[in-house]
């Protein structure tokens, strides 16, 4: 966590940010709210969806002790654990929100689900895929209330190995929702539910797997738009384990789903190429031009893993090697499963599968998966959908990619508003056409900056010219390089 203040935008210049991140929603053509019709009809299904059990016809899990780990302040709670040690290993109970018993096919909010394809997280607040009556009150898997969710069963072997599972419909009631701050402090201090501890041992197993999977995750510090009291700062902080430990029980959720699919020759996978083998050469080259290289004896994975994160040089190893991860993307099939079924960053063939309350395609691979593993027959709309899923999911990635990247812009441009003059100092993380992408630390500003030709790792000096809040410009020159 930081050890510094962050800086928030300057007063000043705060208008200007709020007037140039409304006018970023209508130039995205972004949704303002949802239509009469979805609203109401929304508001039916939570009103009338039972949750009774017996009533509905669920397994009744609800003395199973579930919790929520999500960032501070969420209402959308798609995912709720149970994680017990076993004398041979672990039992996993993975539970999912279930969406689609609140979605009728066809109806007003399946089309504007369709339309909307995920959530969109704004600055400024975000866009929610469901009305907030499902995906923060009826369908979220809030503490304290009876829930419906499909709920994933992992026996785990003392490797972290699912060795048995299984996916039913259930009822659940979860019994706390944990931010990652205080889940984390839980865990460092030895304290706090078994679930929480049990994850202590499942996280670093899980990442064992991937190495040996060849998989590759970079978990990088993302640079993050952070609202507070009406006024904006940027955070760029590494993930806290638990994080990573928490994200490693989707993925093994996601590989579980994808196994199930590809069994049955029905179903949506998440895959990503492998990358061409010019490319890793020259990514080689550059970790050995970088002084960090390469060896041909150690994994990929095994190499990012064991980057010291925080230097120069690292800092430019991790911007080239975000660059291997290219082409990502959704394949449905409907009896030939895809010829190239894996992606190529979790190494494994992997679904989206737990966040339907944010993501579109998740409500499909819920529904294929839970008729798969059950014998029964995929519902017709299912089925009939899939085709379109990768159509929808990538319009929506690409929008809510420059949303992010726009909004990031427009935030930066105004936390360096009235510091023209100054100077900063920045790394050199690789070469973008005319100049250099530069990381400033504080604040943490990324950006290309025009004539930089020092190599990457390397510290340069820069001077700020000029900035344009409303179209997130900055202008930097550099005045010397200190190394």
């Amino acid at each position: 966590m930081p050890t510094h203040r962050p800086r928030l935008v300057r007063i000043s210049a705060n208008d200007a940010l709020i007037a140039s991140l409304a006018a970023l929603r209508e130039e995205l053509a972004l949704p303002t709210r949802f239509p009469a019709d979805v609203e109401a009809e929304a508001h039916a299904a939570a009103e009338s969806v039972p949750v009774d059990p017996t009533t509905a016809g669920l397994d009744d899990l609800r003395d199973i002790e579930f919790l929520t780990i999500d960032p501070e302040g969420s209402r959308d709670l798609d995912q709720a654990l149970h994680l017990q040690r076993t004398a041979t290993g672990a039992v996993l109970h993975y539970a999912i929100a279930d969406v689609p018993a609140f979605v009728a096919p066809g109806g007003a909010v399946d089309d504007e689900t369709r339309r909307r394809g995920q959530t969109l997280y704004a600055a400024d607040g975000h866009i929610p895929l469901h009305p907030v009556t499902l995906s923060e009150d009826a369908a979220s898997l809030l503490p304290d209330r009876d829930r419906r969710a499909f709920v994933w069963r992992f026996v785990l072997d003392d490797g972290a190995r699912p060795i048995e599972t299984t996916l039913r419909r259930a009822v659940i009631r979860s019994r706390a929702q944990w931010n990652y701050v205080d889940a984390q402090r839980a865990v460092d201090d030895h304290a706090g539910p078994e679930s929480l501890r049990a994850l202590a041992w499942f996280g670093p197993l899980r990442s064992e797997r991937e190495a040996e999977r060849g998989g590759a995750s970079l978990n990088v510090a993302e640079t993050k738009v952070v609202e507070e009291r009406g006024r904006y700062r940027l955070e760029r902080d590494a993930p806290l384990p638990i994080e990573d430990w928490n994200a490693q029980v989707s993925l093994l959720t996601g590989m579980a789903a994808a196994d199930i699919m590809l069994r049955g020759g029905v179903g949506i996978l998440r895959t990503m190429p492998a990358a061409a083998p010019d490319d890793v050469a020259a990514f080689r080259a550059r970790t050995a031009a970088l002084g960090i290289p390469w060896p041909e004896s150690v994994s990929y994975g095994d190499y990012l893993r064991g980057l010291h994160r925080d230097s120069p040089a690292a800092l430019a190893i991790l911007d080239a090697a975000a660059g291997l991860f290219r082409g990502a993307g959704y394949v449905a099939f409907d009896g030939t499963p895809p010829a190239d079924p894996i992606q190529s960053a979790i190494g494994a063939p992997y679904a989206h599968t737990t966040a339907p309350l944010r993501r579109l395609v998740d409500r499909w691979s819920l529904v294929v998966c839970e008729a798969l593993a059950n014998g029964h027959d995929i519902p017709g709309w299912a089925r009939e959908g899939l085709p379109a899923l990768p159509r929808i999911m990538g319009r929506s990635d690409t929008l809510a990619a420059r949303l992010d990247a726009a909004a990031v812009d427009r935030v930066e441009a105004a936390l360096l508003t009235g510091r023209e003059g100054d100077e900063f100092s920045a790394v050199v993380v690789g070469h973008r056409g005319d100049g250099a992408r530069v990381q400033i630390a504080h604040p943490p500003v990324a950006i290309k900056v025009a004539g930089v030709t020092a190599r990457p790792g390397a510290t340069v000096r820069l001077r700020l010219v000029r900035t344009d809040i409303g179209s997130g410009t900055i202008d930097l020159d550099q005045v010397a390089s200190a190394s």
